[in-house]
């Protein structure tokens, strides 16, 4: 397996025709990198990008800013290990928001960008302020595909899920399928729904046990290999999701070692022989 960047990004592409780059949730990208990209893949080979950490609400460690932008902050929060969008001026948070965008254009150009990834965290539950924020993230990223993924049950329980769904059609945004551990605040149930022309689907894997344990890496609690059988239980909703709209993105988050590479195999073998 490959251990660079440029090399993981090489292998993957000539073996499948979508990524999923999710650097771009904890480091701003840049267009220097993008053009990059651009050049290191096949002609039809489409990205996706995890929004940067402040477009969904989420903290973001300052060092992980872009030097002229860290400097610019007030010396207290400079030595934080977590900034908050509520602690940034908003000045701050429009240029760093203005940057994910700009950064991405070589691969607008290039018709390679598939879709920005909008992963709220657990503490964002459905009230008319957060529906607000996806629509914040909307203007930001007016031209590009969205897609929103909740961590919060309540978006997706039965009582609310008419109201979300509808809610996301009506603004535009690919709800994101999960598949992952039951039982937990943050659980979304494996819901085949299609809300946009791009219809998406993410494998977080089933580790229960790791997946709210304290300490752990973000790899540790994806650490899940599926059984071809867990896969197949896809096949119907994913054929009922690929009926429903344009185009279908199946993305592999068990991202431990090579389990996520060996499922995306096993899965297209799957899809092939169907």
């Amino acid at each position: 397996m490959a251990k660079k960047a440029d090399e993981r990004l090489r292998f993957y592409a000539e073996r499948f025709p979508l990524v999923e780059n999710d650097a771009s949730y904890y480091a701003l990208p840049d267009q220097k990198q993008a053009k990059l990209w651009v050049e290191r893949t096949p002609e039809k080979f489409t990205m996706n990008f995890k929004a940067f950490a402040t477009i969904t609400t989420h903290p973001t460690d300052p060092k992980r800013l872009p030097k002229e932008l860290r400097e610019s902050l007030p010396a207290d929060a400079r030595e934080k290990r977590r900034l908050y969008p509520k602690d940034l001026p908003k000045e701050l948070i429009d240029e760093i928001h203005a940057r994910f965008w700009v950064a991405l254009e070589p691969l607008r150009k290039a018709g390679k960008l598939g879709a920005i990834l909008l992963q709220y965290p657990d503490w964002f539950t459905i009230t008319g302020k957060n529906k607000s924020e996806i629509l914040r993230a909307r203007e930001l990223l007016p031209d590009d595909r969205l897609a929103v993924e909740f961590r919060n049950r309540l978006w997706m329980e039965e009582r609310n899920r008419d109201e979300t769904l509808a809610f996301l059609r009506d603004n535009g945004l690919s709800y994101v399928a999960v598949d992952e551990p039951q039982g937990f605040p943050s659980s979304i149930p494996p819901v085949d729904a299609v809300t946009a022309p791009l219809a998406l689907v993410r494998f977080h894997g089933r580790n229960a046990e790791n997946w709210k344990k304290p300490g752990l890496t973000a790899a540790e609690r994806f650490d899940y290999s599926y059984k071809k059988s867990e896969l197949e239980e896809w096949l119907p909703k994913i054929k009922r999701m690929e009926e429903a709209s344009e185009e279908i993105h199946l993305l592999m988050n068990n991202c431990y070692g090579d389990k996520a590479v060996n499922n995306a195999r096993d899965l297209s073998e799957l899809l092939a022989r169907r």
